[in-house]
Parts: structure tokens; sequence; C-alpha cells
């Protein structure tokens, strides 16, 4: 009897490094392009990563008290959600809308279908989603100083010419985090490193993305306007350090791969022909959705008799 197999309810397998472990690599990750944002924009920078992260976490902590729920903010998870959403903020951007934009990200979109694991998007898009939305004018003003250019992905629509160094070391207007291609570049290898994210959806988004670009746009295979498509934008943020969260991509390889191209495909095909130069957030909320569909789709059925459900 010694030698029966135990039956117990999935998962089978788990991994030996805890929600909280996971979160706080996630945030060394994100330290480059938020220390390279901070120096770049100045003190108001900081203050909105600051606020961004305290608005979170406090929203989640209150609404677990509410609810007489188990307080959950130990995970890290509510400092990753206010991290990203600073980051995708714009430095024009005011302390309160980015105090309401996390309330949003935490209570709307991930607190009010479950908490952690039960999000059917990316809260921090959801929250950046949001303020575009209600403030369209502000989120789209990437002015800093005395500094009133075009980002140069408005610049790449409009035909025009940019410095590519300049968009890979960060010297350019944008959002706070994504400005700097070098800086999450090196927090994408630290994660792909520490096996946190798989390879597979940000390489699919890419090479997708790159894809499109090549085949619909004016400048077709331009290898200096492939290059700033890819630097700009908040593509790279997206594509490493959103896109592969965790409760809103898929579970398996192939689906994973699916995933990617959906987030690449759409990218491109909101930069090419929508009105706005960008389109990462919308592409990923987008591709969030189709999750459920993808899994259905590519989860292997099981073997042996009865397998099919």
């Amino acid at each position: 009897m010694n030698d029966l197999i135990n039956v117990s309810a999935s998962p089978h397998v788990r991994s030996r490094m805890s929600t909280s472990a996971i979160m706080f690599l996630v945030i060394l990750s994100l330290l480059p392009s938020a220390v390279f944002g901070m120096i770049r924009f100045g003190f108001y920078a900081a203050l909105l990563i600051a606020v961004c992260i305290a608005s979170c976490v406090i929203t989640e902590v209150v609404f677990e008290l509410l609810m007489r729920k188990k307080v959950t903010a130990g995970d890290l998870s509510a400092v990753v959600t206010g991290l990203l959403l600073a980051l995708n903020l714009p430095p024009s951007a005011t302390w309160w809308m980015g105090a309401a934009g996390s309330v949003f990200a935490i209570l709307i979109v991930k607190m009010l279908f479950g908490g952690l694991g039960q999000n059917f998007m990316n809260p921090a898009l959801g929250g950046r989603c949001f303020l575009i939305i209600c403030f369209a004018a502000r989120m789209t003003d990437f002015s800093y100083d005395t500094f009133t250019g075009a980002t140069p992905l408005a610049v790449l629509k409009e035909g025009g010419a940019v410095n590519l160094m300049d968009m890979f070391v960060g010297r350019i207007p944008g959002t706070i985090g994504e400005v700097s291609a070098i800086a999450l570049l090196a927090g994408a290898a630290f994660l792909l490193i520490m096996g946190i994210i798989d390879f597979r959806i940000p390489l699919a988004y890419l090479l997708s993305f790159v894809l499109f670009m090549g085949t619909f746009s004016s400048p077709g295979w331009d290898m200096t306007y492939l290059a700033a498509e890819l630097c700009g934008g908040g593509l790279m943020l997206g594509a490493f350090f959103m896109a592969t969260d965790y409760v809103t991509s898929p579970i398996t390889k192939t689906g994973r791969v699916i995933f990617g191209i959906c987030c690449g495909l759409l990218t491109g095909l909101f930069r090419v022909f929508a009105s706005s130069a960008e389109g990462v957030s919308y592409a990923i909320i987008i591709s969030n959705l189709l999750v459920p569909l993808i899994e259905r789709i590519t989860v292997p059925k099981p073997f042996g008799k009865g397998g099919e459900i």
C-alpha cells in the first residue's frame, strides 16, 4: 500500500519561488528605467512613482480590510502595478491623475475580479487606458521643462526622420519609463536570466511587429525606421514587462507564441492605420481578452480513457 500514488488537485508542479520573490525581482528589473526616468525628468517623476505605488498599496489594503479579507499587500504585486503605471505616465501628468489611475487599476481591474490571479487584463495597462480616456490631452502631452517637440513616433508617422541613438539612450520625449531602450533591455535581460519571464511572448511580439511594419508601413523594410519603431512608444516596456504578466498571458507554450503574435500584429495595425502613433497598451489589453480562447485551442488533451472533456 505504501507504493500507491497519491492523487491530489492541480497544480502538481509548483515553483519554489514565492509570489513576493518574483515581484521583487520584477521591481529590480524596472529600476534602471525608473532611475533613468527620474534623472531625465527630475523630482516630479519620482513623486509620480511614489504616488502611484502608495495609491495602489493603500487601495488594496483598504479594500481587503473592508471586505474582511486577508491583507495581501506583502506579495508586492500592488507595488509592481503602481510602478508600471507610473512608468507609463507622461512627466506632465498631475499627481492626482496618477492616484486616480492607481485606484482604478487595483480596485476595478484587480480586486473586484477576485484579486491577484483573477484579473482579466493587466491592471497597470487598465489604469493607463482609463486615464487616456478621461484625460486624453494631458496623457498625450509629453512636454517637460522648455521642450515641447513631438515624440519620435509622431515624427515617424508624419514621414520625418529621428535620431536613433537618442531613442536608444533616452534623449527623447515620452513617458517616464519608456524613453530609454537600453535601460529597458537591461531589465529585460535580468528577467530572462533569472527565469522570471518566458522568451516566447516578447520574441513573438517583436518579430510579428517587425514583419507587419515592414510589410504594411510606407518606409517598408528600412532598417533605421524599423529600429526606431522598436525603440519608441513603450514597445519594449510592453513586450517584456506587461505582455509577460503571468495572470493575463497564456499558460501553454504554443499559446504564448500566439499571444505574442496577436500583440505584435495589433500594435502594428494601430501604428500604421490608426490616427495615433502608439498602440501598445490597447494591443496588449485586446490580446488579454483573447487569452481564454487561445488557451482553449492550445491546451493539450488529457491522455488516457475519457480524455476528451
